[in-house]
């Protein structure tokens, strides 16, 4: 008989963030205490560092044309060589980073949520990177809909304790019982223990420790964390993450928190407003915005998510078409969510935490779905394993070892890990993030920005 525990332990009024998927201590306060803009580590995060133009084919500049030629022909010379500079795909730029593993259709139908067809992100590759180990131990911090659990639990006989945490109550709820229907028939009987926590996932070494307080000095050997938002969240319009869904502008991924999108459309001085638009959303276009928001309050302010994507289209008018609000409108949610949950500081507080209640051995996985949550990923798993990024951004094709790290080529059972670095604690197994195969992403359009990262605990 499997033993299966579920609790709701204390959330506190505040809300979790990544992507898809998350109760924390508030950052943003309705009283005159301000944006506290997230301070990367190295300067080459700012947006339009020559870094973020790195694998891109440069344009070299065209060669003066000779006296002797007439202005029709510069012209010509000149529309040539344009495109070359545009020549570059986006599955070229993913090439490198692609995973090589063989789609398995069927595990991932298998492992779908089958009320929802949620699908479970990048599946074969999170099973591929437990693979070797002896899984006696396992914390899944970020539930969802429990597909990624489900397959970890199956394919792993030897595991002993199962540990499920999400911020959401009611993404929580369904996941429970969905982990209540695979364990019921599970032919270990009582020796897989398994317990689910309304929690976010920066507080796992209180869960841990609820659970049993040997946990923390004997550790665990996987953790995984899948930062994307859950096809739960994203479907229901009432919660406001959609850009496509008019319903209330919330976005807390933790019902109980108090601040929400509109409260800081409509109460946040325009300085902060801007600051989340450019620095969580990426947005160019954000000072247009910035004051369309605030000429927005003047007659009644934004209310609804349709009322802010309305917004979003009057300004992105001129740009023409469909994809060009969308886009716009997609950043201007994203930044808001990352505001309204305090993901980004979140985050790299919850990898160390998560590397903290590693074994040696064990691997930390995670799944990230912005660049702004990668960048903290790559990082902070550097700083983990107590080596300085320096001037390199760990992705480089040289055969150079950046700024001292160890950098191990390897040829093993593992496909996966091409490239290793090495710490004094650690080693990441990822030197470059692993990207979903061109299958799944036909399969699972939301999967495209996925990006996944590995560490092992020496």
């Amino acid at each position: 008989m499997v033993v299966l525990t579920w609790s709701w332990l204390a959330l506190g009024k505040t809300a979790h963030g990544l992507l898809p998927t998350m109760a924390t201590r508030r950052l943003f306060d309705l009283r005159p205490v301000y944006l506290r803009s997230f301070q990367f580590p190295t300067s080459r995060y700012r947006r339009g560092c020559p870094h973020h133009c790195r694998g891109l084919a440069a344009a070299a500049p065209a060669a003066p044309a000779a006296s002797t030629l007439v202005k029709s022909n510069k012209k010509k010379k000149t529309d040539a060589a344009k495109p070359a500079a545009a020549a570059v795909s986006p599955d070229r730029l993913k090439k490198r980073t692609r995973s090589g593993a063989e789609f398995d259709r069927g595990l991932y139908r298998r492992y779908a949520d089958p009320t929802r067809g949620h699908v479970p992100v990048m599946l074969g590759e999170v099973l591929d990177a437990f693979r070797s180990l002896r899984l006696r131990s396992f914390v899944d911090c970020t539930l969802g809909a429990a597909g990624h659990s489900a397959a970890i639990i199956d394919a792993h006989r030897e595991l002993e304790l199962y540990v499920g945490m999400d911020v959401d109550p009611a993404v929580h709820d369904k996941a429970r019982a969905r982990l209540d229907k695979l364990l019921v028939d599970d032919s270990r009987g009582s020796s897989l223990e398994a317990y689910t926590h309304v929690r976010n996932f920066k507080y796992i070494k209180s869960v841990l420790g609820g659970v049993d307080e040997n946990l923390l000095d004997v550790r665990v050997d996987g953790i995984l964390m899948d930062l994307g938002m859950s096809s739960l969240q994203v479907d229901d319009s009432k919660r406001g993450f959609s850009v496509l869904g008019d319903g209330p502008l919330d976005m807390r991924m933790n019902p109980q928190a108090s601040l929400t999108a509109e409260d800081i459309l409509n109460s946040w001085p325009e300085s902060e407003v801007g600051k989340v638009l450019r620095d969580y959303g990426e947005e160019g276009n954000w000072k247009v915005l910035q004051k369309q928001i605030m000429q927005a309050r003047t007659t009644g302010g934004l209310h609804s998510t349709n009322d802010l994507v309305e917004l979003v289209k009057r300004v992105s008018s001129k740009s023409g078409g469909r994809q060009g609000w969308i886009k716009t409108a997609t950043r201007v949610f994203q930044a808001l969510r990352i505001a309204v949950n305090d993901e980004l500081q979140t985050l790299e507080d919850a990898l160390y935490a998560c590397f903290d209640c590693l074994s040696s051995g064990g691997r930390l996985v995670v799944i990230s779905f912005h660049s702004l949550e990668d960048r903290i990923v790559k990082q902070t798993f550097l700083d983990i394993i107590e080596m300085s990024d320096g001037d390199d951004d760990g992705d480089d094709d040289s055969g150079k070892n950046p700024s001292g790290l160890s950098v191990l080529e390897t040829e093993n059972e593992e496909h996966w890990s091409k490239n290793k670095i090495q710490g004094r604690q650690g080693i990441i197994l990822t030197k470059r993030p692993i990207t979903p195969t061109k299958e799944e992403e036909i399969l699972n359009r939301r999967c495209r920005s996925a990006k996944l990262r590995v560490l092992q605990k020496l």
